[in-house]
């Protein structure tokens, strides 16, 4: 027969072991979702879409200064973007799909635009005030035309942040990560233009086309992917 002493220290012991196993089971978790949090943004960041293809086209024909503009406003959208899917996430998640079909005919027209444009463009050593206030401007607007930056940042928060993070300090420092990363992958996509700037200079016609091409190839799927 166990004395009430004895007892006590029994279910104390318990108590430790459960809470010890529970502990653990959530540092678990917490390394899991990390994980994947990481590998999500990385290969979404690092693909080859619309934000990648043109990151290079201009790589290759500008110098990486000038071209580098395209890149900090691709950050400037990004940064945008995500914190409207911070804070409004849920409601986005319950009207998206009502203009969903509208967003996606409208970045498909802009992305075939910019395919127009890349096909027609040709390599310059150096950009004017007009031509660098255009592509900065151009990295913004292809945040909003392209509903994908905006489906990754529902998918981001609602499936990653969101469950663990609420508070707006906390919201905003993952908009300014996510943007940060979209800005170091895509400038990956600008310095391998740059660095193969002689060979796009040499062979510019058919480097437009295949860029122009890939473009249209990023519109037609976005467009069958959701039919």
């Amino acid at each position: 027969m166990l004395s009430y002493s004895e007892y006590v220290l029994i279910v104390i012991k318990h108590a430790i072991n459960n809470e010890t196993l529970s502990r653990y089971q959530e540092r678990l978790l917490f390394v899991t979702n990390s994980l994947a949090f990481i590998s999500y943004i990385i290969v979404a960041s690092f693909s080859p879409g619309p934000n990648a293809i043109l990151s290079m086209a201009h790589g290759g024909k500008y110098r990486l200064r000038k071209s580098i503009l395209f890149n900090w406003g691709i950050f400037i959208g990004v940064l945008v973007v995500m914190n409207i899917c911070a804070f409004f996430s849920r409601m986005l998640l319950t009207i998206f799909p009502s203009f969903q079909s509208i967003m996606i005919w409208i970045g498909a027209a802009y992305i075939l635009y910019l395919a127009w444009q890349t096909l027609k463009s040709q390599t310059k050593s150096d950009a004017s005030v007009e031509e660098q206030e255009h592509i900065f401007v151009q990295g913004i607007l292809l945040q909003f035309a392209s509903p994908n930056t905006l489906l990754y940042g529902i998918t981001v928060y609602s499936s990653f942040i969101l469950p663990h993070y609420e508070t707006p300090a906390a919201l905003s420092f993952f908009s300014l990560l996510l943007a940060v990363v979209a800005f170091i992958f895509t400038a990956c996509w600008t310095v391998f233009g740059a660095l193969f700037q002689h060979f796009i200079r040499k062979y510019t016609y058919w480097v437009n086309v295949t860029l122009a091409l890939l473009l249209v190839y990023s519109a037609v799927a976005l467009i069958m992917r959701n039919f």
